[in-house]
This record gives structure tokens, sequence and C-alpha cells, in this order.
């Protein structure tokens, strides 16, 4: 009987102090004073900014990426031809930055190559620049959002010897949980969303790069067939 009991006393202390030690996210934020509710808040608002970002420039940079196979060939048999109407369509069609710059230099067709090459860089500047847009940005993010967690740390810190002052040095743990959880939940939430956003940079930063490559592969390549011998 008595070991029953004691049993009993047992698990009813261990879920007291299951449930004590459960913290939610919410609570967490809630309890961590209007200072780490504010940065926070910031912190969230950042990241919906660089998600939005992210997936935005990823189906804009995915669809840049896609280009005909056989396009090239469709080019050369046109230029070779004279055929430049029929080969100014064929890239209006496919509409990919490689393509606007094959389209460019196919414009200048019957000028130096020099000239050629010079429109084809000019217009690859202005493509690499539209897939490029706000991607800096989740540069940005991505260094800044630690920064301002780190700031919610200083501010729990301040908040936590600010109450130590006014205890007269009666140091109580449930009067500084206000502070402690700011400087908590603050570096935790500014750590995790510069962690994505770096991933979403760098991640767009690849992508971007193999877009480049095909672009410039695919001008050379158009340099290279009006250097051929008629």
């Amino acid at each position: 009987m008595l070991l029953t009991v004691l049993q009993d006393s047992s698990d009813m202390l261990e879920e007291t102090i299951s449930e004590e030690k459960t913290l939610s996210i919410y609570k967490l934020i809630m309890d961590g004073g209007i200072g780490g509710q504010i940065i926070i808040a910031i912190l969230v608002v950042l990241l919906a900014v660089a998600l939005y970002i992210y997936f935005e420039r990823f189906f804009a940079i995915k669809a840049a990426s896609k280009t005909d196979s056989n396009f090239m060939n469709q080019i050369k048999d046109h230029v070779s031809h004279g055929k430049l109407d029929a080969a100014k369509m064929l890239c209006a069609q496919a509409s990919s930055p490689a393509a606007r710059l094959i389209e460019k230099g196919i414009s200048r067709i019957g000028k130096p190559l020099e000239d050629i090459n010079t429109a084809i860089e000019n217009a690859g500047r202005l493509e690499i620049y539209k897939l490029e847009k706000n991607v800096p940005v989740l540069a940005t993010i991505a260094g800044a959002a630690p920064m301002i967690g780190f700031l919610g740390t200083v501010v729990g810190m301040i908040v936590a010897i600010h109450e130590i002052a006014n205890a007269g040095g009666q140091i109580d743990i449930k009067m500084l949980s206000d502070g402690l959880y700011t400087a908590m939940t603050t570096t935790v939430a500014g750590l995790i969303v510069g962690i994505i956003s770096y991933i979403q940079y760098n991640h767009l930063v690849v992508r971007t790069n193999k877009v480049v490559y095909e672009m410039e592969a695919k001008s050379v390549e158009f340099l290279d067939l009006l250097n051929e011998p008629i």
C-alpha cells in the first residue's frame, strides 16, 4: 500500500516537472516583454519578405533557364540562309535571356563584329540585372537578421540588470524572466531568419550563374557562327 502511494506521488511529481518544463513558442514571445515582441515582429516581417523574394525569383529564374536544345541549330540554319526575320521570330518565341541576346546580335548583322559583340554584352548586362532583381535584399536580410536578434539580446540583458538593480540585491529568477526570455528568443529568431535567408540567397546565386553561363555559351556560339567563312 505504501509503495503504491509513493509510486503515485512520484508519477504526479514527474508530471508536474514535465508540465513546468514544457513551454510554447507563443508563451516565450509573450513573456519576453514589449521590447522582445517588437523585435520578433520585425524578424517575422523580414522572414516574410525573404520568402516572397526567394519564391518569386526562383520561378522567374527557372522560367529563364528553359531553352530548346535545338534552338542554336535552327538559328544557324536561318542565319546561314539569310532568313534573318525567321531567326528573329524564333528568338521572340523562345522568350529567354539567351534568345534575347541572340536576337540583339541578329539585329546588328551587317555591322562590324566588334559592334555586334558590344551590343550583345550590353544586352547581357541588362538580362543579368533582371535576373538578380531583389536578390541582394536577401543578402541584406541574411546579415541584418542575426544582428537584430543580438540587439534583442542586449535589450533583454539591460532589462534583467535593471530588475536586479531595483531588487536591492534580492535576486529572484522569476523577476528576471522577462529579460532572459527576450535575450534568448530574439537571438534564436534572428539566427533562424538569417540562416534561411542565407541559404535562399546562395541557392538563387547558383541558379542565376547557370543561366548566365548559358547566355555566354550561346553568345559565343553565335559570334563563332558570324566568323565562319561563307
